[in-house]
């Protein structure tokens, strides 16, 4: 399953992400890992939580994304919950570029029975159909 914590800057996006952090964090029967921009989140969420700097690994575009949380998974099976903290400043801020990011997440957390969500800064009136059944 996959869902979008979509809205402007300022309008509480990373305050819903570190609230489902750490709910996933009490109900998850695996583990719990957060893919951030920069190292923000290290005091918010509990040390149980896997933090992953993007930015360490020279993330900077959808395809590198993909193939990091597919390297995650290959490595840790148990991995339940997946959370990608600012898409766009992860992967650039290409709209349709991000857009098929998500379609592509929200098949391979199908496939591997994850629930991924992702924080986006954007207008969700700008969002496509296809982004906004994830809303």
């Amino acid at each position: 399953m996959i869902h979008i914590i979509m809205g402007l800057k300022g309008s509480g996006k990373t305050k819903k992400l570190i609230d489902s952090i750490n709910e996933a964090l009490v109900n998850a029967t695996g583990d719990v890992t957060c893919i951030e921009y920069g190292k923000k989140l290290t005091y918010d969420i509990s040390h149980r939580a896997r933090l992953v700097d993007s930015k360490e690994y020279g993330i900077s575009n959808p395809d590198m994304l993909k193939g990091f949380l597919s390297g995650l998974h290959a490595g840790n099976f148990d991995i339940t919950h997946v959370y990608i903290d600012n898409l766009y400043k992860t992967i650039g801020s290409d709209r349709a570029a991000g857009e098929a990011f998500i379609e592509w997440a929200a098949s391979f957390a199908a496939a591997n029975d994850m629930d991924i969500t992702i924080t986006v800064s954007d207008d969700p009136a700008l969002a496509s159909d296809n982004i906004k059944k994830y809303l």
